[in-house]
């Protein structure tokens, strides 16, 4: 009897939304882009070879990566992806590609670096992702990631005011609206220990997210106080978002990285490297499934 193929988790699509603009740039976020902005420079290394933005959207935080000299910006989104060219311009420095991350279109041990910022509360299968992530890392390469914070002060606040049904002292995830989830810290850290991840630095951020002092006090002092208490993330984690800096498993050895762009990629659907790459598409000679490219964004999605 064949085995019944897995249902792949659900997918947070954000083709055609406004999401820069509605959130970041009208949306009251000044202080928390800036603050996630300090908390990204203290995390990543100075400098590196090829960075994998995951959940890069519209490229808020691509000019943050200076140090890198190719940046692969990934995301499910076309047109988030063209939001970014839109900033960011078409160079050999940074390469766009639409794929799923429960199934990521590269070969193993790829990256150098990887960030994944404000995407995993989206991720149904956490400890999924993070294993795909895991997978297309060299030995010893950097990882930050961001996530929704279960365990914060005022949900503790209102579960003990009952004012809310779900405890946040629990290590299941909260599903607080459609694939948006928030997760406690003990979990996190589980799943990316299971991942083969190890935790060198944990930073909390947006302490001050509160609706009245965003009003009053400007963005870059609160966003200085801040960075003053994000080192205590080492202690606690009760803020919103929490930030955890990785290296992955393995001894540091030299990245044997192919030359040929085309080489990099695996077929998302059967797993099979070195596509071949035609007019305006990328090819897998195993399952003969096409990949578009069009417009400079690689369009890795499954088929």
């Amino acid at each position: 009897m064949t085995p019944k193929a897995e249902t792949p988790p659900p997918i947070c699509d954000y083709e055609g939304s406004d999401y820069q603009v509605s959130f970041w740039e009208r949306g009251g976020r000044a202080y928390e882009d800036q603050a996630e902005a300090i908390a990204l420079k203290r995390l990543l290394p100075t400098s590196g070879r090829l960075l994998l933005e995951l959940g890069a959207g519209a490229g808020r935080n691509t000019p943050r990566y200076t140090g890198f000299e190719q940046i692969v910006l990934l995301d499910y989104s076309r047109t988030q992806l063209q939001q970014a060219q839109a900033r960011l311009g078409r160079s050999n420095r940074y390469l766009y590609v639409a794929a799923d991350i429960y199934r990521l279109p590269f070969i193993n041990g790829l990256f150098d670096a990887a960030t994944m910022i404000r995407t995993l509360h989206h991720m149904a299968d956490a400890p999924a992702a993070l294993r795909q992530v895991r997978r297309v890392l060299a030995p010893n390469a950097a990882f930050i990631l961001e996530y929704a914070n279960k365990r914060n002060l005022k949900a503790i606040l209102r579960y003990l005011l009952r004012r809310q049904a779900w405890n946040p002292f629990t290590l299941e995830p909260v599903e607080f609206a459609a694939l948006n989830f928030d997760f406690h810290p003990r979990a996190v850290q589980n799943w990316l220990a299971e991942a083969d991840f190890e935790i060198e630095a944990i930073r909390t951020v947006s302490h001050f997210r509160v609706g009245l002092l965003k009003r009053v006090v400007p963005a870059k002092l609160l966003a200085g106080l801040d960075a003053l208490f994000q080192p205590t993330g080492a202690l606690w984690q009760l803020t919103p978002s929490v930030f955890v800096g990785c290296r992955a498993g393995g001894a540091s050895e030299k990245i044997n990285r192919p030359e040929n762009l085309t080489d990099w990629f695996q077929c998302p659907a059967c797993g099979h490297n070195r596509l071949n790459l035609q007019k305006e598409s990328l090819t897998c000679p195993a399952c003969n499934r096409d990949y578009p490219v069009e417009d400079g964004i690689y369009d890795l999605r499954p088929r």
